[in-house]
């Protein structure tokens, strides 16, 4: 059955899709004891944001291009590389939205910073995804299946979207007074955070969403994880 989408329902799907994001952010700033200018995290919200419809496009030429590419591969090679290349251009994208917009500014100052900028373009990105997500479910299945839904990308996509972020935001916090080390560490912190997202959107696909609840515990072990980073990081000196 399809529903039509109107102005409450796109309402919804916006509110639904920034509203968790925001939450996050508010949890996550509050591990920062000088706090980084609104100003300067909104922009890196919003850059977050459009970086997610640049990796939703690139995403599309990468589907093509494997299409007519990977044909004479065994089909699940070729899905799992696939899946690794979508992983590595999300990454990317949340990684050059801080970059661009908060990384080279005086107002990164300290190591922690690099986390707190990586994790809100992670949230923006995510966000952006989710009211895009709400909006397709929204409009084929009505209100009550995007209330649940929506509930569970909570749980479920904007939490992978900060672990992953906050991985190469740690690999740039642990570089901050050895310049040298900077690129080696931020381009093995894309790789893993990379194959990290790879290998939870595989599990994610191979159990149909039938074990979600149990593919989402090794990602609260990971934020329990990133709490001791976090503290780990803020007592870096040089």
């Amino acid at each position: 059955m399809a529903y039509g989408i109107n102005a409450t329902e796109i309402f919804f799907a916006f509110v639904g899709g920034v509203l968790p994001a925001l939450l996050w952010l508010w949890f996550w700033l509050k591990e920062d004891a000088n706090p980084e200018p609104r100003r300067i995290l909104l922009l890196t919200f919003i850059g977050g944001m459009v970086m997610a419809v640049v990796a939703l496009f690139l995403e599309q030429l990468a589907f093509l291009a494997f299409n007519n590419t990977f044909k004479s591969f065994s089909p699940g090679f070729a899905s799992v590389f696939l899946l690794f290349v979508w992983a590595l251009i999300e990454e990317m994208a949340k990684y050059s939205a801080a970059r661009r917009v908060a990384l080279r500014l005086p107002s990164f100052d300290e190591p922690v910073d690099a986390l707190i900028y990586l994790i809100t373009a992670a949230l923006g990105f995510a966000a952006l995804e989710n009211i895009l997500f709400l909006l397709k479910v929204v409009g084929t299945q009505g209100m009550v299946v995007g209330l649940i839904t929506g509930n569970l990308r909570f749980l479920g996509a904007t939490l992978l979207h900060v672990v992953t972020s906050a991985i190469v935001g740690a690999s740039i916090a642990f570089s901050f007074f050895h310049k040298e080390k900077l690129f080696r560490n931020v381009v093995g912190g894309v790789f893993l955070a990379s194959v990290l997202h790879t290998l939870f959107n595989f599990f994610i696909i191979k159990s149909r969403g039938m074990n979600l609840f149990e593919i989402l515990i090794p990602l609260w072990l990971a934020v329990i994880v990133l709490m001791l980073i976090f503290e780990k990081i803020k007592g870096l000196k040089q």
